[in-house]
């Protein structure tokens, strides 16, 4: 069943989501403004001069704010000489401090920054992930020593004009919302009004949310949910308005009607004040490194832009801070740009096929096509190009995991103008399923015109997804696989997709390598060890891209494993979520292992911790030796 939440008012042309400003020091998010670009420092916040100097570098690479961790109030005091170092250097970009645990750290930092990142799950709550039903009474307890932590902070921040991010993150939930609403979206969503109500209570509305998780699909739902459940708030704020003023039954031409409330346009903008239109920060957390880190973080972020959602985003990668910079860039640089407003509109279209809340693989009938079964709940095949496959023939049993499937040429599939309502009706009129793609040259943005696609035809035709419609992609490898994993990767999240070609990107190796890696970070064929690697930090107890690299180098043959490695407690056991294994900095130079989200080997001495995570592995029934190289 279809949800009647709605978290966008078209889903097939592209409207940026309307927000009121939110001002950091001088840089304006939301509200109508560009979306902004932003990272996060690696350095030691006690080292002043190294986080000036690596600040510095993000600013001169386009870092439009930068974050710093402030894990305690003694640490947080020296974000004073950060902020004067980069004053006294010129630049004025705005700083932000990364609170977690520590409330009175986030009372000394409000001092020396702009905007101040909370985490509802952790800050002033519980998080022993101790199961336990919670009366009404011990519920609003908690809820009001929670407030007595928070208020203060709130106040700060309106006296000294402070922003402030309320930042829920996956699987750090506080033990209350957990047993309430378990370790969902929705539980992260009520987790962040929890605190939204406070602020809004005070009078205070410079904040914006973040809904961050490093499975896309979770992240996805999330930030959906969060803004859907914003636009309820609006709407009962104003309806509540509404009666106050002694009005009664509503009655109104469409031209009068404000859409999204079903109230007159006149009186929603009058009571603007009520609305709970705030920005959104978009970020995949724990993305990882390299190709994977970058395809997992377009899915989330780039499907979410897509939809006119997201004002600010930071790309969580384990690698230096200032690779962040570019990814970002082009994510965000099409809507900067306004290319949206370069493509045809969508007119008429039927609702959409899918539950945009809920995933579930669109159902289809299976076809085999060339020999490999396509469709149904059958593995999502990779297709290329004639030429392509030419191209690489003469090395296939060389290209390991990466092999190309099916010919695109030798398949049958119909190519057809999702708007055409002759070429979907010949198609649905026909006794036997077909394998259907969009044909190339329309200009038609690629989400929209596969969403139109899947709710014309019926479900027993399977759906082959292109990365793009036009030629050929850019000359620029990484905008290339940014595009593909946008475009493939929102629509398999969807449940949208039984087969996939990357066309964009000419190289044949690296456009098959861009298929499968997509497939992976969607969750939707798992072909090697996934990796959840949070980035680098201040809190980080140990070198995360050496151990990163050094954990794959031992554990990358174990297909189907998801092992998370951690810099710190606070990206520990509930940042990892859906991991098999976890490798998790719990004091300088020493290493906590998990099993799940529980800790089963402490203290462990760094020099030691990758050889005890394969026995932790082997001890689980999960490792087998790596196949000998020809």
């Amino acid at each position: 069943m279809i949800s009647q939440l709605r978290y966008c008012h078209d889903l097939y042309n592209y409207q940026c989501r309307e927000t009121r400003p939110v001002m950091v020091g001088k840089v304006q998010i939301g509200g109508g403004a560009p979306v902004v670009v932003q990272s996060m420092l690696t350095s030691d916040t006690r080292d002043a001069d190294a986080c000036v100097k690596e600040a510095l570098g993000l600013a001169e690479a386009g870092c439009q704010i930068v974050r710093v961790t402030a894990q305690t109030r003694i640490i947080a005091e020296n974000l004073q000489h950060i902020r004067d170092g980069l004053r006294n250097a010129g630049c004025d970009v705005p700083l932000v401090a990364d609170i977690h645990f520590k409330p009175d750290a986030a009372m000394e930092a409000v001092k020396w920054v702009e905007k101040v990142r909370v985490n509802p799950g952790n800050y002033a709550d519980k998080k022993k992930f101790a199961v336990k039903e919670y009366t009404d009474e011990e519920y609003a307890a908690e809820v009001a020593y929670m407030e007595e932590q928070f208020v203060p902070l709130v106040k700060e921040c309106i006296r000294l004009n402070r922003a402030m991010r309320i930042g829920t993150n996956h699987g750090s939930l506080s033990d209350r919302i957990m047993n309430r609403w378990g370790d969902t979206p929705l539980g992260m969503v009520e987790s962040a009004l929890e605190f939204a109500r406070i602020a809004r209570a005070q009078g205070y509305h410079n904040f914006l949310f973040s809904m961050k998780a490093s499975n896309p699909k979770v992240m996805i739902e999330a930030y959906r949910l969060l803004v859907a459940h914003l636009d309820a708030c609006s709407k009962a704020e104003l309806l509540a308005q509404w009666k106050r003023e002694g009005n009664d039954e509503i009655r109104m031409t469409n031209d009068e009607c404000d859409p999204r409330f079903g109230l007159p346009s006149s009186f929603v903008i009058r009571h603007s004040s009520l609305l709970w239109n705030y920005p959104i920060h978009l970020g995949v957390t724990e993305a990882g490194d390299g190709e994977d880190g970058r395809i997992k973080s377009a899915i989330g972020i780039g499907s979410l832009l897509a939809d006119g959602i997201g004002d600010t985003v930071r790309v969580s990668l384990t690698e230096d801070a200032i690779f962040e910079i570019p990814v970002a860039q082009q994510l965000v640089k099409p809507y900067n740009e306004g290319v949206p407003a370069q493509f045809e509109r969508i007119e008429n279209a039927p609702p959409v096929s899918y539950d945009p809340f809920d995933f579930v693989r669109r159902e289809s009938q299976v076809l085999a096509v060339n020999g490999v079964k396509v469709g149904g709940h059958e593995t999502v095949p990779v297709f290329t190009s004639r030429k392509k496959w030419d191209a690489v023939a003469h090395k296939m049993d060389k290209l390991g995991d990466y092999k190309p499937e099916i010919v695109i040429e030798d398949s049958g599939v119909t190519e057809i103008d999702p708007r055409d309502g002759d070429a979907i009706n010949s198609i649905n009129a026909g006794t036997d399923a077909k394998l259907v793609t969009i044909k190339d040259g329309l200009k038609l943005p690629v989400i929209a015109a596969y969403r139109l696609l899947a709710a014309k035809l019926q479900p027993r035709h399977p759906i082959l997804l292109k990365d793009t419609l036009q030629a050929a992609g850019s000359d620029d490898f990484t905008e290339n696989l940014l595009v593909a994993a946008t475009n493939i990767g929102s629509l398999l999240c969807d449940g949208i997709g039984d087969a996939v070609i990357v066309n964009g990107e000419e190289a044949p190796g690296q456009s098959l390598r861009i298929s499968y890696n997509i497939l992976q970070a969607a969750g939707v064929r798992i072909f090697k060890t996934d990796y959840v690697a949070c980035p680098s930090c201040g809190r980080t107890l140990f070198n995360l891209q050496t151990t990163t690299q050094k954990i794959r180098a031992a554990t990358g043959h174990l297909k189907g494993v998801r092992i998370a490695v951690m810099g710190c407690i606070v990206n520990g056991p509930g940042e990892m979520a859906d991991a098999d294994f976890g490798y998790v900095g719990g004091a300088p130079d020493k290493i906590n292992l998990y099993v799940g989200k529980t800790a089963v080997k402490f203290n462990i001495p760094e020099e030691e911790a990758v050889e005890r995570l394969i026995d932790l592995i082997k001890e689980h029934g999960r490792w087998f030796d790596a196949p000998v190289a020809a």
